[in-house]
């Protein structure tokens, strides 16, 4: 009898651990995606024309060839298949203004580290934050709340291929990991880490700040099947540096590359029992840029001197997430981001510090 007693008194206990590991594990990740600087414009309006006839376009032929359509939306598909045919299905697009559809910067300066900060932190901050130079943001963003929570502690990761990340998500004070630039991954490698390890610099250097995003996406996304961390921050970057190297035809096909490795990466969290179903992806910019070659307005730029850098574009895809796919009229604001990464995580937020309101995803 006591036997029997003990036995039943085993399961019992394992049947609740076992349902309170289930319960941890279909707790909500988050997966904040950033791409540098690319417009509104280009991800609802498809292949701009008039920039392919402009000196920005070297290939003309061959980007008519891939991206061009009988209409905005046909081109728009070629260009961002997966923000057209798994999003538009099953998620949110917001920033689409000739629909009505606005998502706009708060901050003033409309360049990089102002813009990620608003980002991140869910508030701009143009007293102090008005360069990109490389000075530790007294900010603390939405990736460092998370981290200080023990449901989250050690579950929080940053891979950028701008390499100022580290500065703007202060990953001494924070504690969290951020490979940026041309870091090497560090720690414990895997045979494809160490692999990248070796062939990152052995690749084309364009930009000694900024590496190739390819490298940035792989070394992401290994970091994600070895440790499963529960909040990733992945930035892409090479699409605002080739629009500012004047580089048209690369930045289109840059957004293509970006939009395949997004893809990708949807693709393996769907796959992986640990992400399956309970996985947020928040898709956005830092800033938006010029719409043409005039100098108030010129493609290349973006800033506070030149027409329509503050408005930018946000997709949102996961579990929760009313399928309305193209929103069409409302305001959104970049500094609810953060408080929409916080109510999704649960995390407590100082409305001092993050006023904005989340975003209602149902």
């Amino acid at each position: 009898m006591m036997k029997i007693r003990t036995r039943i008194l085993l399961f019992a206990v394992l049947f609740m651990w076992v349902g309170a590991t289930a319960q941890i594990d279909k707790t909500a990740n988050v997966f904040l995606i950033t791409l540098d600087g690319v417009r509104w414009q280009d991800v609802y309006h498809g292949l701009d024309t008039a920039l392919v006839q402009s000196n920005y376009t070297e290939g003309k032929e061959l980007l008519n060839k891939m991206f061009s359509g009988s209409s905005p939306e046909e081109s728009r598909e070629k260009i961002m298949p997966f923000f057209w045919n798994t999003i538009a299905k099953d998620g949110q697009l917001y920033g689409n203004r000739t629909k009505g559809s606005k998502v706009d910067l708060t901050n003033k300066m409309l360049f990089s580290y102002p813009g990620y900060n608003e980002i991140l932190t869910g508030k701009a901050d143009d007293a102090h934050i008005d360069s990109n130079d490389k000075n530790y943001n007294k900010n603390v963003t939405v990736l460092e709340l998370a981290n200080k929570q023990e449901r989250y502690k050690g579950k929080v990761a940053a891979f950028a291929s701008w390499d100022v990340f580290p500065f703007i998500i202060n990953d001494k004070r924070s504690g969290i990991p951020v490979n940026a630039g041309y870091m090497n991954a560090q720690g414990d490698l895997s045979g494809r880490e160490i692999f990248l390890n070796e062939i990152q610099r052995q690749a084309p250097i364009i930009w000694e700040s900024v590496r190739l995003d390819v490298f940035t996406h792989h070394y992401a996304k290994e970091y994600v099947k070895k440790n499963h961390p529960k909040v990733v921050y992945i930035s892409y970057g090479e699409t605002d540096d080739f629009a500012h190297g004047g580089k048209f035809d690369f930045y289109m096909k840059s957004l293509h590359n970006t939009d395949a490795l997004i893809a990708d990466l949807w693709q393996y969290v769907q796959q992986d029992d640990f992400y399956k179903d309970n996985t947020y992806f928040i898709i956005t910019t830092d800033h938006g840029r010029g719409s043409g070659i005039l100098e108030d307005s010129k493609w290349t730029s973006h800033g506070s001197n030149v027409k329509g850098a503050q408005h930018t574009w946000l997709a949102i895809l996961g579990p929760n997430v009313k399928p309305v796919g193209e929103v069409v009229n409302g305001q959104l604001y970049t500094d609810q981001l953060a408080p929409t990464i916080a109510k999704i995580l649960e995390v407590d937020v100082d409305i001092q510090t993050m006023p904005a309101k989340p975003i209602n995803l149902k």
